[in-house]
């Protein structure tokens, strides 16, 4: 009896412990980490305001991953990167299957390109001048909306 007790409690420790690895470990290696969600306001030439939620990726670990692996990217949704500085930015569409329109925006907020991406592409996609933010969206998106290079990006976030 003793010796069944034994077994017992080190099946039980050890179906507990490899429960807790295989959680543990799982979690640190999912490639999806939730980026805080805002309402951006973009203006455009009619004065219209027009809302995007979009999630912000601020540091280089959030922004390194982008809409990477993401099947379905709706309409009114996107993702704004905000960098340190204004320089000139490449993206690309490395394991990233949802066709993308990027805006790149200057420190002003004011959009100097908006440009379209290619699923899986692994061509640089550059802005024609030094920007602070990337805003990622559905590809035509912008169109739909009736933005265009010249609008502007409500920075009040």
């Amino acid at each position: 009896m003793n010796s069944a007790f034994r077994i017992f409690k080190i099946r039980n420790f050890f179906f507990l412990f490899s429960f807790l690895f295989l959680t543990l470990f799982s979690s640190s290696c999912s490639p999806k980490t939730k980026l805080p969600v805002k309402k951006l306001t973009l203006v455009n030439s009619e004065k219209k305001e027009i809302v995007v939620k979009a999630e912000v990726a601020a540091t280089f670990e959030e922004r390194k991953n982008g809409f990477m692996f993401r099947q379905n990217i709706p309409d009114g949704t996107g993702m704004l990167f905000i960098f340190e500085k204004e320089q000139i930015l490449d993206f690309w569409m490395k394991n990233t299957p949802h066709p993308l329109s990027i805006a790149y925006i200057d420190k002003n907020g004011k959009i100097r390109d908006i440009l379209d991406m290619t699923p899986f592409s692994l061509a640089n996609v550059t802005s024609s001048t030094k920007v602070l933010y990337a805003l990622e969206v559905p590809q035509g998106w912008f169109g739909k909306v009736n933005v265009k290079v010249g609008d502007k990006l409500r920075l009040d976030f």
